[in-house]
């Protein structure tokens, strides 16, 4: 059949070109060059990361003191409106932080000296506790030879003992003067510090950008401290009121480390259970008595953690448990007791960059 007797569509169809492939072959110049960009990226992350682990004991007191005067933003706004000088502000501030580290240290360590005076008498008790156990439990005999055995009674290395925990959860004089000095400055020069920041970015769409992400940062992490710090502190109230209901001998003691404990997803509550159970053994008769205070416990933090802290902060910055409990996991490693406080913060810091350079934010003119 000829064009002439053939259809005017199959003539049509005939002459029409092929169509074009919807999914071309990548060509080897475009893949190595996006591997490369790849490798790069890669590259500079784990060099950062490496960056972050080596310069610890700078950084870490530094970040600290940024994220904490960010948190203080709004506080310090407020005092600037009602005429109070910002060094005036400052100091109030490293002096807050100075006389809170002293009433924790005060409410933790009394009962924590005279617990290490008795430790061979409260390894002895604890001791017998657990031989009830012990046939079921393999993980105890090890905790048993490690409490000690035979007719000249327990007896504990307590230095051994206490140098890791004290390396691990106190930090240096030295970085705690950092993180002062650099919380007063970052307090001092906080507009300063603002204006520089915006005045990095040429383009005037760019600096409002940067205005409404300081904002906002500014807003959320005081939200979210101020939240959390009410939160704590009724969980530590509770918690000492439940202590001293069930018969502990220092209420106070398990209050206060409820409450500075619960500044740390997920870990520090352990802890907290882990502690009340410890002090449980010694203090009551039985087993079963001493598993009351810690369930009590998981189900106060469970009733804070899925009910209570979300319907007060809100979802207007909603954080994913997955992305909590990762970026937790990451910054405890990294950066330790300090890195599991900041994981969170740090997370919020990434959502708002993130919402406002990827979002749809049409909002307000910022101030």
């Amino acid at each position: 059949m000829d064009h002439a007797q053939a259809p005017p569509s199959v003539v049509r169809m005939r002459d029409q070109p092929a169509p074009a492939d919807p999914h071309p072959p990548v060509m080897p110049a475009t893949f190595w060059r996006q591997a490369a960009q790849l490798a790069t990226v890669g590259i500079f992350i784990i060099m950062f990361g490496a960056f972050l682990d080596l310069a610890r004991a700078v950084l870490l007191p530094i970040v600290s003191a940024i994220m904490v005067g960010a948190m203080l933003g709004p506080l310090g706004q407020l005092a600037a409106r009602w005429r109070i000088p910002a060094w005036l502000f400052a100091v109030a501030a490293v002096a807050f932080f100075l006389l809170l580290a002293q009433v924790i240290a005060a409410m933790v360590m009394a009962p924590l000296v005279d617990w290490i005076g008795r430790l061979p008498e409260l390894a002895a008790i604890l001791r017998s506790k657990l031989d009830a156990l012990e046939r079921g439990l393999a993980t105890f005999r090890a905790l048993q030879s490690m409490l000690g055995g035979g007719g000249s009674g327990p007896s504990i290395d307590i230095a051994a003992l206490l140098q890791p925990a004290v390396a691990f959860l106190t930090p240096t004089i030295g970085e705690l003067l950092i993180f002062l000095t650099t919380l007063f400055f970052v307090l001092l020069d906080r507009a300063d510090l603002r204006k520089h920041i915006i005045l990095l970015f040429k383009d005037q769409d760019d600096r409002l950008v940067a205005i409404r992400i300081i904002n906002d940062l500014e807003r959320n992490l005081s939200r979210y401290i101020g939240t959390v710090t009410v939160i704590n502190l009724a969980v530590g109230v509770i918690t000492a009121f439940g202590a001293w209901m069930l018969g502990f001998a220092n209420p106070a003691l398990f209050g206060a480390l409820a409450y500075v404990c619960n500044y740390v997803p997920y870990i520090g509550p352990a802890v907290v259970v882990v502690v009340l159970f410890a002090a449980g053994l010694v203090s009551f008769p039985s087993v079963a008595y001493a598993a009351i205070a810690p369930l009590l416990f998981v189900g106060l933090t469970t009733l804070e953690g899925h009910v209570v802290t979300p319907n007060i902060v809100g979802r207007r910055l909603t954080l994913s448990p997955l992305g909590v409990f990762l970026s937790l996991a990451f910054w405890t490693w990294l950066w330790g007791p300090v890195g599991a406080f900041l994981s969170v913060p740090f997370l919020i810091l990434g959502l708002v960059i993130v919402r406002h350079l990827f979002g749809d934010d049409e909002g307000e003119l910022p101030e």
